[in-house]
């Protein structure tokens, strides 16, 4: 499925219906008063969070959603019926601006959250409602008010407890594919995955969330590469895992471009749990992998976890880690 994290939409209310100016019509009664019943309260529009979904693709291709009028009151002093409200479902993460696209009104951060964006309007009131002891026919009857409308922003950031971050082809989407059940787009070059991807993964009967974060490049705070458009899914996870592919030539300088890209995005960011994961330890030889290891992790002041997604044993140690995190 396509991923879209960002889409305007245009939603309007229903409007109210209208009240009526009926007056009774019986036989042998020659003055019958008036009967005229209320219009039905326009539908609202409503946002709703739904887990399942991951992207806001639907809304590229309908922008446009209108909730059902209110329909009129009646003689007998019917009231008309109420419009249906209209329920747009979203993914959880998405945040709701308004037209400006930076004024933020709602953020959905768990399953089943409610928004209502655009009220119905009231139905209009009968002739029945202005009868009094001086007008005993009163023909007066009011419209229904109009039903709210907005243009309005919805982003999406993506909600996991663990993203996985790093330069391009680091193997991000590999370690995601192995230890869930994600299947993102995966080859030996860099920019292979240009949107996030969310899996889950289970271990002893537990299961966790993780995001591939695709891959940032120097200058990324500032809308280079990939940039500031996928840098705001990492603000939403707790734990990040740094992936680094091993057979790079200046580790310490490649792990510092991330740190400093996400610096300069967020100081936040920097004071969230981190896993750094030395990747590719398939493609050199074991007495060089602990040379490496140990080099870094001085340089570092960090524990490191080395890992191949062709090995199954370090796939289970690294499945098992993050878990140990999370739980």
């Amino acid at each position: 499925m396509k991923f879209l994290d960002q889409v305007k939409i245009y939603v309007k209310a229903g409007d109210g219906g209208s009240g009526s100016p009926s007056f009774r019509r019986e036989k042998f009664i020659e003055f019958g008063g008036p009967d005229g019943g209320d219009g039905g309260k326009g539908g609202s529009v409503i946002l709703r969070s739904e887990r399942n979904l991951n992207t806001l693709i639907d809304y590229r291709y309908q922008q446009h959603h209108k909730a059902e009028r209110g329909t009129d009151g009646a003689g007998k002093k019917r009231t008309g019926r109420s419009g249906r409200d209209l329920f747009l479902k979203v993914p959880v993460g998405t945040q709701v601006f308004e037209e400006d696209n930076k004024t933020l009104i709602f953020d959905f951060k768990k399953q089943g959250d409610d928004f209502v964006v655009a009220n119905g309007g009231k139905g209009g009131l009968g002739n029945v409602r202005f009868k009094s002891a001086t007008n005993r026919a009163p023909r007066k009857f009011t419209k229904g008010k109009k039903g709210e409308e907005f243009i309005i922003w919805l982003q999406l950031k993506t909600i996991a407890e663990i993203g996985i971050i790093g330069l391009p082809n680091a193997g991000k989407s590999s370690l995601l594919s192995v230890i869930t059940s994600a299947t993102p787009k995966i080859a030996n070059y860099k920019f292979t995955t240009l949107n996030p991807n969310l899996g889950v993964a289970i271990y002893d009967n537990k299961e966790i969330t993780i995001a591939d974060i695709p891959g940032l490049v120097e200058g990324a705070h500032k809308g280079i590469g990939l940039g500031i458009k996928f840098l705001k899914h990492i603000e939403r996870c707790n734990i990040l895992l740094h992936l680094i592919d091993i057979t790079e030539k200046n580790l310490e300088n490649n792990y510092n471009k991330i740190k400093k890209e996400l610096k300069s995005y967020s100081k936040d960011l920097l004071k969230k749990k981190e896993i750094i994961v030395l990747n590719k330890i398939d493609l050199i030889e074991k007495n060089e992998v602990k040379k490496i290891v140990d080099s870094f992790s001085k340089k570092t002041k960090s524990e490191i976890t080395i890992l191949s997604t062709y090995d199954k044993k370090s796939v289970s140690k690294i499945k098992a880690k993050l878990l140990s995190y999370v739980s």
